[in-house]
């Protein structure tokens, strides 16, 4: 029944997370996308601009200014001296007048493109020009001459483009083709036009010659767009792993008190199984003194009593072990320390099991005889036992016990030639009341609390234990010699 519900948590978690995941991936997609709309406007915006301002520059360069008088005569000065240069006339005439634009090749002007034709605009008569200029007072007029274009400079409109793409902090590949009036076609970056994920947009300037058209193509939009949105996709990923988190945390509790349910469970059968001996023994030899021994026979009483003894005392064992682990994880154990000579209770603790286990093969190494830690006596004891024990109960035939001393650090290493235990079983030995699985058999007695009591006790001394399998089971303690 557990398990069902184990499992059906499980199942919603994992609707959960792929419902968030979902939410989340959706959420980004929209933002992406409209950032990636916005952007769009952003490049054509930027374009258009700088083709209004690449425009306005080239009217300003090809426009040129100056005076006439009332007959027609063109007021000198250096720049128009340098403009009639241009136009293929004459700066030594002193009087000319404005049919010098009349028979002109205006195609061989030497920095413009082609030059489709001149604008003359008569203004009204404007201030008289001062005498200190050595001419007369007739009423002068402006005369504007400006020279329009079909075709781009390309160099100069990319100027205007990166700068404002720049100011906007937009870094993408562009590309463009641009077919003037006359028929003439230019193109920029033609290369990536035809590519894969290359999008377009036409450019309506005002500025753009009548009947020409711009075509704006762009490529590499997705960096920009998702750094743009990086926040978002940080505060996503951010929710994700914290939704994610929690639930994986939640499925890790529930499923620790899944196991604690089972190891309850357990702890109670292997509890009723190990206290029904001993109380189901003694009661029998009770009623044997009551009911078989009617004579009162001395011996007989004697053996009676001696059974119901000894069988109390495994039970005052076993409820003594109970109480030892609750002790100390109310932290309040206290230690007796003294010096212990390690080899000489390692020795007494293989000959009580070589006398527990005769067909069990032990082997005691040690490079000498003083090898001592300042400890508790009778807490260390009980913590070797239970691993020497451990390695009884569920090792091999061979048991390897040695003991060394570096640096201050003494080092007990307790092996049998077993191998039976998993990974999964290793990492689970020294929780409380774990016991290796074996089914429904009882024939290795204990609660699961000897390993759980020895690693705590060793960890009080500053030490530390660890378990090792390479085709053996290896326990590996460090206790510091000081304690």
């Amino acid at each position: 029944m557990q398990n069902a519900k184990f499992t059906n948590v499980l199942y919603f978690i994992s609707i959960v997370i792929l419902v968030t995941l979902c939410i989340q991936f959706y959420w980004n997609y929209k933002n992406y996308k409209t950032g990636e709309k916005q952007l769009i406007r952003e490049v054509g915006n930027s374009v258009n601009k700088a083709i209004d301002s690449y425009f306005m520059h080239m009217e300003e360069r090809n426009t040129f200014k100056f005076f006439t008088t009332e007959d027609g005569q063109i007021l000198r000065n250096s720049k128009v001296d340098s403009l009639i240069e241009k136009l293929g006339g004459s700066g030594e005439n002193k009087n000319l007048g404005l049919d010098i634009l009349n028979n002109l090749d205006l195609n061989q002007i030497a920095d413009m493109n082609v030059i489709t034709g001149t604008e003359l605009r008569d203004l009204d008569s404007i201030p008289r020009i001062s005498k200190d200029n050595g001419i007369s007072e007739n009423p002068a007029k402006l005369v504007i001459l400006s020279f329009k274009t079909d075709t781009l400079e390309i160099p100069i409109l990319n100027t205007y483009i990166d700068k404002n793409l720049k100011s906007l902090d937009i870094n993408v590949k562009y590309a463009y083709i641009f077919q003037g009036p006359t028929g003439i076609t230019q193109s920029y970056n033609k290369n990536i036009i035809n590519g894969n994920e290359v999008g377009k947009t036409t450019i309506n300037s005002p500025y753009l010659p009548k009947d020409s058209t711009f075509e704006l193509h762009y490529e590499n939009l997705a960096p920009t767009v998702i750094r743009r949105n990086s926040i978002g996709i940080i505060l996503s990923g951010t929710l994700i792993a914290i939704v994610i988190g929690c639930l994986f945390f939640l499925l890790k509790i529930i499923n620790r008190q899944k196991q604690l349910a089972e190891l309850k469970n357990d702890l109670i059968g292997n509890i009723t199984h190990e206290f029904k001996t001993p109380i189901a023994t003694a009661k029998v030899a009770l009623e044997g003194i009551e009911k078989f021994n009617k004579d009162n026979d001395p011996v007989k009483t004697l053996n009676y009593l001696q059974v119901s003894n000894a069988q109390l005392d495994k039970l005052q064992l076993m409820v003594e072990k109970l109480l030892e682990t609750a002790t100390i994880d109310g932290n309040n154990l206290q230690f007796k320390k003294e010096k212990v000579h390690l080899e000489l209770m390692l020795s007494d603790l293989i000959e009580k099991h070589q006398n527990l286990a005769p067909t069990n093969q032990f082997t005691f190494y040690t490079k000498d005889n003083e090898t001592s830690v300042i400890a508790d006596a009778f807490h260390l004891e009980n913590a070797l036992n239970n691993i020497l024990d451990n390695a009884v109960k569920y090792g091999g035939d061979k048991i390897e016990v040695s003991v060394s001393s570096i640096n201050e650090v003494v080092k007990i290493g307790i092996s049998d030639n077993g191998g039976n235990l998993t990974k999964h079983q290793a990492e689970q030995l020294f929780d409380k009341f774990y016991r290796v699985p074996k089914g429904n058999t009882h024939d290795v007695k204990g609660f699961g609390i000897g390993l759980y009591y020895s690693k705590n006790i060793i960890e009080k001394h500053g030490g530390s234990i660890e378990l090792l399998l390479n085709n053996q089971t290896n326990f590996i303690i460090t206790i510091p010699v000081n304690g």
